[in-house]
């Protein structure tokens, strides 16, 4: 199967066509894109023997892909045959928008892409015991509570942009990476609490918005297996994932 590492392809296709942001909710399409920027070009049939789809299925959604400009024919072979690219190596849109429809099909798009982040999350969780004991002792999985203003959360995300930008490049060289080496996914999420204290909906004074007794607060949860908690989950070994869909504020990230 030939190679087309997401570092060789055009860097963003842009979906703003509601239309296109609800056909791109599919949970199958986006494992579809995922594996074409990762192992692509392949035909429907390797599509099949890749997703455990049936080969009519595949077909169809990769045709459906095409439509909205997310995939795209590579050249060569018929019928079911002929082998099928991505177009771009991360997909963006609308983080908000004017047009209710624009906004309510990004809201459901966002929505669905974060279930399918969260099932594999839980696939990796359920399947950790089965890899070495180094490789489970170094995935990570926790998070943390810090108090941010708005552009330095955007400087956040610049910094494990770059971060991970360094790793990238082995992508595209095996020759790049060390030995034992293993195709890791770090899911990068950051967002602003929505209620309790420090939130926007809080209405206590900003400098006193601890409380001593309050245990629902999910800061600084870490699996056992994990003592440094992290804004990044890391899953290792699969790479079926929508390999590069992002919103447009996180248009040149990695997840």
């Amino acid at each position: 199967m030939a190679s087309q590492r997401k570092d060789h392809l055009p860097s963003e296709t842009h979906l703003t066509d509601p239309r296109a942001l609800r056909a791109y909710t599919h949970p199958t399409r986006m494992t579809l894109v995922g594996l074409l920027r990762a192992r692509g070009p392949f035909t429907a049939t390797q599509a099949a023997e890749l997703t455990g789809e049936s080969v009519a299925s595949c077909s169809y959604h990769l045709r459906m892909l095409a439509k909205y400009g997310l995939v795209e024919q590579a050249g060569g072979g018929q019928g079911r045959e002929k082998p099928w690219r991505a177009t771009a190596a991360y997909t963006v849109w609308p983080d908000h928008s004017d047009d209710p429809d624009v906004a309510a099909a990004s809201a459901a798009l966002s929505t669905a892409v974060a279930e399918h982040y969260f099932e594999r999350v839980t696939r990796a969780i359920e399947t950790r015991h089965t890899l070495p004991l180094e490789w489970q002792e170094a995935e990570q999985f926790g998070d943390s509570l810090v108090y941010l203003t708005a552009e330095e959360l955007t400087e956040l995300r610049e910094q494990m942009l770059e971060l991970v930008s360094r790793f990238e490049v082995r992508n595209a060289d095996p020759a790049l990476r060390p030995e034992g080496a293993r195709l890791v996914e770090v899911l990068r999420i950051a967002f602003a609490a929505r209620s309790g204290p420090g939130s926007a909906a809080d209405t206590t004074d900003s400098h006193d918005t601890t409380t001593s007794d309050d245990t629902s607060s999910p800061a600084d949860t870490t699996a056992s297996a994990d003592t440094t908690a992290s804004a990044d989950t890391t899953a290792s070994d699969d790479t079926s994932s929508p390999g590069g869909t992002s919103s447009p504020a996180d248009a040149g990230g990695g997840t």
